[in-house]
This record gives structure tokens, sequence and C-alpha cells, in this order.
């Protein structure tokens, strides 16, 4: 990304906001990109790994775009938003750094909510609370529903059977083989979900310890990180950061589904196109792992945390998966194009019901 401006106009982004500390060495991104259906919403990430800060800015601004397809598809009335610290996810000063963006967020007056992603936790939420109340992943004492992982990794196999209902006919997962890069808090989920379910899983993880667990728990077969687009499978599901579907990978899986709960697993728009051309049955990222903030964010103004209810409404990403193969096969185009389409008519449509309403205001 050369020109951040002429992305953000090309994507229809709203705001970007860049906070930094030099005493805390505290860096961060926040990217807001509709806020059409409701306050932008999305998790905080902590990452260091970037090649360098526009890396970081891009990741940023991709998660933010993400965010907005997520809760539009899945009926969830919030904006797109995503929050990015530059910094070592094991950096143990947590509370200062988590408060001064707390109170950065709390700057934007509701405009931004936060929660808990990759390299932060429900602790870090809660120095976040100390500075602003816009935060939603939260601990059940205060409120909150609790660790949402389960739920995102429940998302994952709901969106999975779906896809081998549309693969093979049946959404039965009993006798499948399942590859799974990526063992972190939705990872290890998956897992364990798949085991109930009769499926064979193989595992891979930069964490040889995940590894291990996994093995001696669920008897899965483990391989090395690199080797898991090679072992033949029925469904391969990435777990892991972004980018893992790519001209690379593409060349070496051995499947014939790709559901997995990663986001941006497609390294580029015309990598979706060429899962369709290729014969995959791909689950559009943000249908198959909608479940953890849809479960996080259903307390939201309806009085309270309610496990049945948040449940249920994860249930239903069958069929919003059900519903883009449909649009897929009308409009005849892939995939991830049709999910974006869902999401973008229910923006459009919403958009035309407040602009009606106001202009029915004195």
């Amino acid at each position: 990304m050369d020109n951040i401006l002429a992305y953000m106009e090309k994507y229809d982004y709203e705001n970007l906001f860049f906070c930094q500390d030099k005493k805390l060495n505290f860096k961060a991104i926040i990217a807001i990109h509709d806020t059409t259906l409701g306050p932008a919403t999305g998790g905080c990430r902590m990452w260091l790994d970037y090649e360098n800060e526009m890396a970081a800015v891009e990741d940023a601004l991709r998660l933010a775009k993400g965010m907005t397809y997520k809760y539009a598809a899945a009926g969830v009335n919030l904006g797109g938003g995503k929050a990015v610290i530059i910094g070592d996810p094991r950096r143990k000063d947590r509370e200062p750094v988590f408060r001064a963006l707390g109170k950065f967020i709390n700057r934007l007056g509701g405009k931004y909510i936060t929660g808990e992603d990759v390299g932060t936790t429900l602790q870090d939420m809660e120095y976040i609370r100390m500075e602003t109340e816009h935060v939603v992943t939260l601990p059940t004492y205060l409120g909150g529903a609790g660790d949402i992982a389960p739920m995102t990794a429940y998302s994952t196999i709901r969106a999975m059977q779906a896809c081998c209902n549309r693969a093979y006919g049946s959404d039965n997962l009993e006798g499948k083989t399942v590859a799974i890069q990526g063992l972190g808090a939705v990872g290890h989920n998956v897992v364990s979900h798949l085991h109930e379910l009769g499926a064979k899983t193989i595992v891979c993880d930069i964490d040889s310890e995940k590894v291990a667990a996994m093995v001696n728990k669920y008897g899965s077969e483990a391989v090395e990180t690199d080797s898991i687009y090679d072992v033949p499978c029925d469904v391969f599901c990435p777990c892991a950061l972004g980018k893992g579907v790519n001209d690379n990978s593409l060349k070496r899986l051995k499947c014939k589904i790709i559901c997995g709960s990663a986001n941006n697993q497609l390294e580029e728009e015309r990598h979706g196109d060429l899962l369709e051309s290729m014969g995959f049955v791909y689950a559009p990222d943000y249908i198959a792992n909608s479940g953890g903030t849809i479960y996080d964010t259903d307390r939201l103004g309806v009085g309270g945390v309610s496990h049945e209810r948040g449940k249920e409404k994860v249930k239903r990403v069958y069929d919003n998966m059900m519903r883009v193969f449909e649009i897929a096969d009308r409009y005849k185009i892939p995939t991830y194009r049709a999910a974006d389409r869902m999401a973008e008519e229910r923006i459009a449509q919403i958009a035309e019901v407040k602009k009606y309403m106001d202009d029915l205001r004195p």
C-alpha cells in the first residue's frame, strides 16, 4: 500500500487514527471503515512482526473492513473498526499500555468500540475499561460474555457443515479429515468440536506444546507448520493469521473445502476467483468466524448476556453460509463476492431506511 488516502477512498473508509505515547513506547492505529449500521466495533490486536509500520496500517484497515462485512452479513447492527497496537504481545507492563489505548478510544466518544483479538486478553480489556466504557469483550463478572473463542469455533464448525452439504450432499462431519492450521484460542476449540463430531484431525502450530496437547487429548495427527498445505484432507481449516490462501498454498492444497477462522485468508482478491475456478468450496472468513462477535455483542441493548440466546444466533451461521451459496449460484460469482454482496445489500438497505427517517424529521 503506497498511498493511504487512495486506499481509504477505494474502499470507502471513514477514519484512520494514529496514537502514540513516547514514554510508554506505545504506538497504535485505530481504523474505522463504516458506521452505517452502528458504531464501528472490532477487536484490538497486539502484534510486533510487521515488516514496517505501513504493513500494520494495512492490517488495521483490512481488518476494519472485514468487521463491517462480518456484522452486516450476520445481521448485527454494528459497523466495522479495528485497533492494532504495534508491540510484543508478550510485553509484561500491560496496564499502562492498555489504559493508554483506552484513553484514546474514549476521545472518540463511542465512534469505536473495541474488544479482544490476537495478542490481547480479557485482562487487557479490563484495563481499557478503566478508561472508557467503549469496550465490549469483558469477563462475566464485569457484565461481559467472557471467553468468546468457543463461539468463534462453533460458527466455524457450522460454516464447515454447510460447506460439506455443498460439497458432499450432507452436513455430517463424521469420518471427514480436517487439517487445522493454528491451535490458538479458536483453533484448539475447533479440534475439540471436530473430535466430538467424529472427524479426523491433522494439526500444526508454531507452539509444539499446543500440538502435543491436541495429539494427547484428541488423537490428532501432527505435522510441521509448512507441511499442513500438503496433507490430503476433506477440509483445510486455517485458524492462524491471514493471507494463507495464496499462490503457493493453492498449488499444494489437497482438499475440497477451505473453511477456517483466520481473518483475511485471501492474500489478494484474485485468489478468491482462483478458488472458484479450481473447484474449491470456500467459506468466506467473516462468515465462518463471526460467531465470537455475534455472541459477544448480543448483550448490547437487550439487557445483558444470555448464553442460550447468543448460541442460537451463532447457530444461524449455517443458514448464512447457505445463503452465500445461493447468491453465488444466482449471479454465477465466487463465494467471497457473494458474501460481500449479501453484506453490501444490507448496508445499502439500512442506509435507505435511515435516510427516509431523517427526511421525515422536521
